[in-house]
């Protein structure tokens, strides 16, 4: 077993709408059968006896190795606690050569999901020992260290809940919701409308507790010192009992509380100064720990935080019974579980000491031994979960405390008797106000109930019925995609709305390009989507970028599809059908939203059929109004968009908008069939958005086929009293197009300059001139530099084979290299001449021949 390629699908794919491994698997005559591999099955499962059912009851077909080796990766990953169920295994057209694909959720754990899986399948075979339970250890281990966390984890939940798309911007805990200028993002448990002024001040809780008495919130008397000796007459001034910590401490760390003799406080201050020059000493107040969590204006949750602590049994230590609670799966080394373990350090002992014991003391039954003062669960506390019992009052004040702060999110810590009561009354107090509290003791608390403050959060960031989403429109097809982005970007600007753009010419925002080279994979649009400016989006969506990775997106608002006619690129990465290709094509339609559009072709049945496979809604266009597919649609009130004579017509059950193709510069008056129909599609893409018809018309109007708005798209040009095109078509269905437009031309003689992409079959390259020969009296033939895995000369001799037997062409050339075949083309044009430039290198052809017709002007 030969493992060629293995590759992360990040996005929605052709397999499924999960994150996956997929790789290419090449097994040996007899691994192509299990059966046939003896004693195989039996190793395998003796050594991971976890594995289910290799196939479902009932089934007797062959069973190949490939498909085992997906089976273990994916359940290497659920038995090791990670939410997986999808997988597949299917034979490509070559023999004992298989693409396995297996779901993961977090990409680091699937891929070594997949290579321990090889690791198990290689032991089996050669009957070598595998440690499974180590190998899912390792698994564990890994998910829990990149995994988001409990509290960034429940907010993601909570925003996954209510269609909230998201994405992790890095390996920790800072993650972005919603799409372009309706994002917002969080750092753990801090918003984005969090300033940076607001968590300085939290820090400071010297300047924290001086702003909370200013506003009248209760809190303990203190102040800050930097020596020992200042401490200990701080204390003799605030009146013993006191507490000590750091004036820029977190989580507990440096804490010492309950502090009565000098002895105790000079060790306490010693302690606190490991985490900074300044020291806290503040009046200790008698009471219990309360955390009380504000969401914007609102308290949302409430724990009382007990210290760790261990109960005597009169049989074992101290030591030991900590050992114990410790051995709770819930109790963890960090905070990804709900509780964590009790920490048996100096600190410790020394409390210990306080009560008279020591690590190795017996407890009687029932006492109860205090392991720390302080209650914060990243040493070991527990927490009790008391918002149902939250007086009034000590909401409001935990309110006022982080209004005062300026926390959006705030974790207020209290000290009082009991929350039943105004604080006041009990002489109790905030004793420090944090931004970024940790959320696990309100999700999971050691007793009572979970509350959902993940929901809180994003209630807070998205108001009912938002969604953080923006129009996203993808479009795909064989033909026309990069126009039809171009112009459906251009029609949304044209509604107000600032759009972000990606094709194969770059990445653009709102006209401005930010990226060149060929953007129309997921990476590009991805960026488009985290960019603040962006109000829409229109992607196009290529092959290649759906098969290396998947979408950029969960879904879109609109899915167009121009064509899929004959194909393009058929023969690579497995895709030999165009029924194959239009399986990957229809991606972006099976991922329409429920409430979006796909924008489907009527005329190309396999487009047509796509309808299938869409959740929402579908428009049709096809310039034949009486298509059947375009009848049936509209006699059940639904959109199509057609031609009618001269006009163009959307219509939705009776009601229709007509839009005269005089008014389409593009269509050069609706001569150009194929920008006709690229009209057609975006003017359906334009209308699901919701843009109003005036801004369309508009938008149509000012949208011309030049250079500038459709570079390398049927760009007409005059040079010395001829006419020359300049466009991008690569395939036959291309060819098609632009022979019936050029046919629609007037001219005295025509003539073509072409190429060939060499990853092309061979007769899809010579389909394209055999196409050309029948209507140009002329065919200049180069070689351009990038031959695609072709020898030299390979694609030309293929392309002039194509021509043999032509009904029209009369001369041929070669020549390498782009540029000089123009320069020799436009050489040889007279008055009344017409010459069709197939361009390879867009930008660069458009400007060499610009600067010829400026040479020659």
């Amino acid at each position: 077993m030969e493992v060629s390629r293995i590759r992360a699908l990040r996005g929605p794919n052709l397999w499924s709408q999960h994150t996956s491994i997929e790789a290419v698997i090449e097994c040996a005559a007899q691994e192509s059968d299990i059966a046939r591999m003896q004693g195989f099955e039996d190793r395998l499962r003796a050594r991971f006896p976890l594995l289910p059912m290799l196939q479902p009851s009932g089934h007797h077909d062959a069973v190949s190795l490939a498909h085992v080796l997906e089976l273990t990766a994916l359940s290497l990953q659920a038995n090791a606690g990670c939410p997986v169920t999808f997988s597949r295994t299917t034979p490509t057209l070559e023999s004992g050569i298989y693409q396995v694909v297996v779901e993961y959720t977090e990409e680091d754990v699937g891929r070594l999901a997949f290579d321990l899986a090889i690791e198990l399948c290689r032991a089996a075979q050669q009957d070598l020992p595998f440690d499974v339970d180590g190998a899912l250890a390792r698994l564990r281990e890994l998910d829990e260290d990149i995994r988001l966390g409990p509290s960034t984890g429940s907010i993601v939940d909570a925003a996954v809940a209510r269609n909230i798309p998201y994405r992790r911007l890095t390996s920790g805990s800072m993650v972005m919701f919603g799409w372009g200028s309706r994002q917002r993002r969080i750092q753990a448990a801090e918003m984005d409308r969090t300033s940076a002024i607001a968590e300085s001040i939290a820090q400071d809780k010297e300047l924290t507790k001086k702003l909370l008495a200013a506003a009248g919130v209760p809190v303990p008397r203190g102040g800050i010192a930097t020596t020992a000796e200042a401490a200990w007459a701080l204390a003799q001034q605030v009146g013993l009992p006191v507490v000590t910590k750091p004036k820029d401490g977190n989580q507990g760390k440096g804490v010492t509380v309950n502090i009565g003799n000098r002895e105790s406080l000079l060790r306490a201050f010693a302690i606190a100064s490991e985490y900074g020059d300044e020291v806290i000493v503040e009046r200790y107040l008698a009471g219990d720990d309360f955390r009380l969590l504000v969401v914007g204006n609102k308290l949302v949750a409430a724990a009382r935080r007990d210290p760790p602590q261990v109960v005597g049994d009169g049989e074992h230590t101290v030591r030991q019974l900590v050992d114990l609670i410790n051995s709770d799966p819930r109790r963890g080394t960090g905070h990804a579980t709900s509780l964590t373990r009790i920490r048996f350090d100096d600190i410790a002992l020394a409390r210990l000491a306080e009560q008279g014991y020591e690590a190795d003391s017996v407890p009687s039954r029932g006492q109860r031994v205090m392991l720390r003062n302080n209650a914060n669960l990243s040493t070991g506390g527990t927490a009790t979960d008391v918002t149902d019992d939250v007086h009034p009052s000590v909401a409001a004040c935990a309110v006022e405390a982080a209004r005062m702060v300026g926390l959006d999110i705030c974790g207020v810590d209290m000290v009082c008797d009991s929350v039943l009561k105004p604080i006041e009354e009990q002489g109790g107090g905030i004793v420090e106000v944090n931004a970024a509290p940790g959320l696990r003791m309100h999700l999971t608390p050691s007793y009572g109930k979970g509350r959902a403050v993940g929901e809180s959060i994003i209630e807070d960031m998205f108001p009912a019925g938002e969604d953080g989403r923006i129009p996203v429109v993808a479009v795909t097809g064989t033909n026309g995609k990069t126009t039809t982005v171009r112009l459906i970007t251009h029609l949304l600007g044209s509604g107000g709305l600032r759009t972000g753009m990606t094709n194969t010419d770059g990445v653009y925002i709102e006209g401005r390009r930010i990226d060149s080279g060929d953007c129309s994979g997921p990476k590009s649009a991805r960026n488009v989507l985290m960019h603040p400016d962006v109000d829409a989006a229109v992607f196009e969506t290529a092959r290649g970028g759906v098969l290396r990775e998947g979408l950029g997106y969960d879904r879109c608002q609109v899915a167009v599809v121009t064509n899929i006619g004959s194909g393009d690129h058929l023969g690579l990465n497995y895709i030999t059908t165009v029924e194959d290709l239009a399986v990957l094509k229809r991606v972006i339609v099976q991922n329409v939203a429920q409430n979006g559009m796909a924008v489907l072709n009527a005329a190309d049945p396999i487009v047509a059929s796509m309808s299938e496979n869409c959740a929402g809604q579908v428009t049709y266009f096809a310039a034949d109004r009486h298509h059947p597919v375009m009848t049936m649609h509209r006699a059940q009130g639904l959109r199509v968009v057609f031609v009618d004579g001269r006009d163009l017509v959307a219509a939705e059950g009776i009601g229709e908008v007509r839009i005269p193709l005089a008014d389409v510069p593009i269509t050069l008056g609706g001569t150009l069939a194929f920008q006709v129909e690229n009209v057609m599609a975006s003017v359906a893409a334009a209308w699901a958005v919701g843009v109003s018809w005036d801004s369309i018309r508009a938008g149509l109007r000012s949208f011309s086929n030049d250079s500038d708005n459709a570079p390398g798209r049927f760009n007409m040009f005059r040079y010395r009293g001829a006419t020359v095109i300049a466009d991008y078509g690569h395939n036959p269905d291309a060819m098609l197009a632009l022979v019936k437009a050029v046919e629609t031309l007037p001219a005295r003689r025509r003539s073509v300059v072409i190429s060939g992409a060499g990853d092309r079959r061979d007769e899809d390259i010579r389909q394209q001139t055999r196409i050309l020969g029948d209507v140009f009296d002329d065919v200049l033939l180069y070689q351009d530099q990038c031959q695609r895995g072709r020898q030299d000369g390979e694609v030309i001799a293929l392309l002039r084979e194509g021509l043999e037997g032509s009904r029209r062409t009369s001369s041929v050339r070669e020549i390498r290299g782009e540029f000089v075949a123009i320069d020799t083309a436009l050489g040889s044009l007279n008055d009344g001449d017409l010459c069709l430039i197939l361009v390879d290198q867009v930008d660069e052809a458009l400007a060499h021949i610009a600067a010829r017709v400026a040479e020659a002007a």
